[in-house]
C-alpha cells in the first residue's frame, strides 16, 4: 500500500480526503504527524499555483509523494471574491460568513462557485493538477450544522438544501472536492504504469 502525505491539517478536509479516497490502494499520512513541519506561505495569484506550493513543499519535507487542494468561494456579485483568499477572509468560519451576507446585502445577484484545485507531487515535481467546481447560490442566512466553512450558506444547483444540510456522503457526491480528487483518482489509474516505479519506493 502506497503512503501518500494530505497536505493539511485541516481535520474536516482530512475526513472528507479519507471518505473519497476509500477502497484507493493508500494509506493517508497528514501533516498532524508532522508537528515541526512549517507551512509554507500560500503566495500563488491562483488555486492552482497555491496548490502545488503546499503539496511540492511537504513532498520534499516528508519524502513521500503528497497531494494538497487549494479550494475557495467564488462570488459573482463581488467580482469572484473571496477566492484564493476565502480562508483570510475573517478570523473564523463563522465571521466570513458573516462578512459575505453583510456584502451580500441587497444585492440580487447571489450566484456563487465553489473551486477546489488538487495538486499531486512527488520527486521534486508536479504530476497533475485537477480542478473542480459546483454552481450554485448564496442563501440569506446560515442553515445546517454539517460540513464547514462556507457551506451553511451554499446551496448547490438544483438542491434546496445548503452543503451544512447535506449529509456528508450526499455532499460528497457532488462537492468541487470530490470531483477534483476524482478526477486526481482516474489521472493517476491512467498513468500507473508510468508512476508505478516512481511510486514503488514508498509502499
Amino acid at each position: 500500500m502506497t503512503k501518500i502525505i494530505a497536505a493539511t491539517r485541516n481535520q474536516h478536509k482530512l475526513e472528507e480526503y479519507r471518505e473519497l479516497l476509500a477502497g484507493q490502494e493508500l494509506k493517508i499520512v497528514s501533516l498532524n504527524d508532522y508537528p515541526e513541519y512549517a507551512e509554507p506561505e500560500e503566495n500563488g495569484g491562483t488555486f492552482e499555483e497555491n496548490a502545488a506550493i503546499k503539496a511540492l513543499a511537504a513532498a520534499e519535507y516528508c519524502g513521500m509523494p503528497a497531494f494538497a487542494d487549494d479550494s475557495g468561494l467564488e462570488v459573482e456579485t463581488l467580482d469572484n471574491a473571496p477566492g484564493i483568499y476565502s480562508s483570510r477572509y475573517a478570523g473564523n468560519d463563522r465571521a466570513r460568513i458573516e462578512r459575505l451576507l453583510g456584502e451580500l446585502e441587497g444585492k440580487e445577484n447571489r450566484r456563487a462557485r465553489f473551486v477546489c484545485v488538487v495538486a499531486l507531487a512527488f520527486n521534486g515535481e508536479v504530476a497533475g493538477s485537477f480542478r473542480g467546481e459546483i454552481y450554485g447560490t448564496i442563501g440569506t442566512k446560515p442553515r445546517g450544522t454539517n460540513g464547514f466553512g462556507y457551506d451553511p450558506v451554499f446551496l448547490p444547483d438544483g438542491s434546496d438544501r445548503t452543503f451544512a444540510e447535506l449529509t456528508p456522503e450526499e455532499k460528497n457526491r457532488i462537492s468541487h472536492r470530490a470531483n477534483a480528487i476524482k478526477k486526481a483518482v482516474e489521472f493517476v489509474e491512467d498513468e500507473m504504469s508510468v508512476l508505478d516505479d516512481e511510486f514503488s519506493a514508498f509502499q
